[in-house]
């Protein structure tokens, strides 16, 4: 079993969010399924889901009958009003833990449910960094289908793509139809495809609104749905300036490279070095590390990217609290030479405050070149995350 970077509190309450087959069961079981007097309730079974529709404050029923450690309720966003019973059961004081896993907030949200502001913690989880997988990690496999957990159980590439075309119809019948995040799943499949396509790319809302056949504002709302169900990540840009930040376009990346290439329909592209699709994909790749890693180590780093009036762009800035901000950029080659690093030099040059200047490739021996780190990027991570 993989050993998860997300370590979860053992005594308060706490909620897991993360996109469907990310693991969220499968953590819970590993660091609470030990407990003794524990209560699991999976609202994905159709027993349970039936039980706590029909009368939520069975649950309540349930506490006092019986002492209980921990209490998990596995997918609670099927019945958002169970969090209002959690919440008076939190308030009693009796020393129950509740462990809440879920992929959508925005269901709660939309529900009016109490997401018990201040009374447990909020995790997320993701798909596996390079650093759970360990040895067994491949870069081109992790390019090609994604780093899902459920994948490691799939050695032939045709089974492992199969899954991936089955998890997106999943996600579209389970997590939006039957969820009922949005009206209409004709429109919202066609956004799926365009956002998979335009990864990583500076958002146009009104193209994509046209591309798609619906008003700017849905296109907003689909993405929104995305980032709230832990399917992508805004990357904003950056700017000193809160004000200026929100008034200038974000990019998107979806959550999974293989995700990505299925909603793309390019499952079928083979990864080859040297390639634009290779690079798009592996510059994917290493920002997802660097959002999930940044996460998991609660170090609260502000993750941005840069790109001047005239077109030069940054990969990524990342500003740490108390220290230099890194001016990041990401390159799929095997090495790196000095005139690889002028870009950076020039932007470190004119910042405004103390600031390094990293680049990541994939096998580089660490070297300096005009003041930039040429860094091996799961080296880099590493050092950068402490992990």
């Amino acid at each position: 079993m993989v050993d998860r970077l997300l370590k979860l509190n053992t005594s308060n309450s706490l909620l897991v969010f993360g996109a469907r087959g990310t693991g969220k069961s499968t953590i819970l079981r590993k660091q609470f399924g030990s407990r003794a007097n524990i209560l699991w309730i999976d609202l994905l079974n159709d027993d349970d889901e039936d039980e706590y529709r029909r009368r939520p404050s069975r649950l309540s029923e349930k506490l006092a009958s019986k002492k209980f450690q921990v209490v998990v309720i596995d997918e609670v966003q099927k019945n958002p009003k169970l969090l209002d019973i959690v919440q008076l059961e939190i308030e009693k004081d009796q020393g129950v833990q509740f462990v809440l896993s879920g992929s959508s907030a925005r269901k709660l949200k939309r529900g009016g449910a109490n997401l018990l502001a201040g009374r447990a913690f909020t995790f997320s989880l993701f798909p596996l960094t390079h650093i759970e997988i360990g040895h067994d990690f491949d870069l081109i496999r992790a390019l090609e289908i994604g780093t899902l957990p459920k994948l490691l159980h799939y050695s032939d590439p045709l089974d492992a793509t199969r899954f991936l075309k089955s998890y997106v119809k999943t996600y579209l019948k389970e997590e939006i139809v039957a969820e009922q995040l949005v009206r209409k799943i004709e429109p919202f499949q066609d956004f799926l495809e365009v956002a998979a396509q335009m990864n990583g790319k500076i958002i146009n809302f009104s193209k994509i609104a046209g591309d798609v056949g619906v008003d700017e504002k849905t296109i907003k709302t689909y993405y929104d749905i995305l980032t709230e169900t832990l399917i992508g990540f805004y990357l904003p840009p950056f700017h000193r300036s809160i004000r200026k930040r929100q008034r200038e376009a974000p990019k998107f990346y979806l959550f999974d490279s293989g995700v990505r290439r299925a909603l793309s329909n390019t499952l079928s592209i083979k990864m080859e070095p040297q390639t634009f699709e290779f690079g798009n994909a592996f510059e994917h790749f290493v920002i997802l590390e660097f959002i999930r890693l940044n996460i998991y180590s609660e170090l609260d780093y502000k993750l941005s990217y840069l790109r001047t009036k005239d077109d030069a762009e940054i990969d990524l800035i990342v500003e740490r609290p108390g220290r230099p901000d890194l001016l990041v950029e990401i390159k799929s080659y095997e090495d790196v030479e000095a005139s690889d690093t002028r870009k950076l030099k020039a932007f470190l040059d004119t910042w405004d405050r103390p600031a390094e200047g990293v680049l990541l490739s994939r096998y580089s021996q660490e070297m300096l070149s005009n003041g930039v780190r040429c860094l091996q990027w799961q080296a880099a991570l590493r050092e950068i995350f402490s992990v």
